[in-house]
């Protein structure tokens, strides 16, 4: 079998089951704990030894989770045909709209059948964009069950604007609970650093 027609064609359903099982294994307590207690043999030096603070241990993560993304998204993506079918979508929309103004049945009926192709395009473009998250959620995922199995140990606050100091484990914005809202700023803002230092496109 030829693996890359294969994931070509199936590729973004093969991703979606397993976002899914990934996103599933956060409710099975012994499987979320043994991967957390497995990884803590490699991570805990840094808790214990080095004495990092909590909060900056999720900075490390998170820029870490931000490299290896950009680096799996970089080459696994192809950002110049995506800017290039991005360029199409806007030049057809505008092509689209005049067509529309001078009522022209036959142009409008042509440019209805150019539509399907365009939106064809950029729906390839978007599963490839959607791909890569399978490898990015295979290394994540054990991260993120580790600072679960971590915080269920430790007692840290961290400051917040508006919400003034709060509890790592505390929710902050409705269930999201403060050390992943603090994980996703860090992990937003690092990516961006990344990705304009590597020359990586954007999505």
């Amino acid at each position: 079998m030829d693996f890359g027609k294969f994931w070509d064609k199936y590729g973004l359903y093969v991703a979606l089951i397993f976002m899914m099982l990934m996103m599933f294994s956060y409710s099975i307590q012994w499987l979320r704990l043994g991967v957390g207690k497995n990884i803590d043999l490699v991570f805990s030096p840094l808790v214990t030894e080095f004495k990092i603070p909590f909060f900056i241990l999720i900075v490390i993560l998170s820029a870490l989770t931000g490299l290896y993304s950009s680096i799996i998204q970089k080459y696994t993506i192809d950002y110049e045909r995506m800017a290039e079918t991005q360029e199409r979508m806007k030049e057809f929309q505008k092509e689209f709209r005049e067509v529309q103004l001078s009522q022209d049945e036959k142009k409008i009926k042509k440019m209805e059948a150019k539509q399907q192709k365009v939106m064809r395009e950029q729906m390839e473009m978007s599963q490839q964009q959607f791909k890569p998250m399978a490898y990015i959620l295979v290394l994540t995922v054990p991260i993120f069950f580790w600072l679960l199995y971590r915080l269920s140990e430790v007692h840290t606050t961290i400051m917040f604007p508006y919400y003034g100091v709060q509890s790592l484990t505390a929710p902050v914005l409705w269930i999201v609970p403060a050390w992943m809202l603090w994980y996703m700023i860090c992990s937003i803002s690092m990516s961006q650093v990344i990705r304009k230092a590597l020359n990586i496109g954007g999505l």
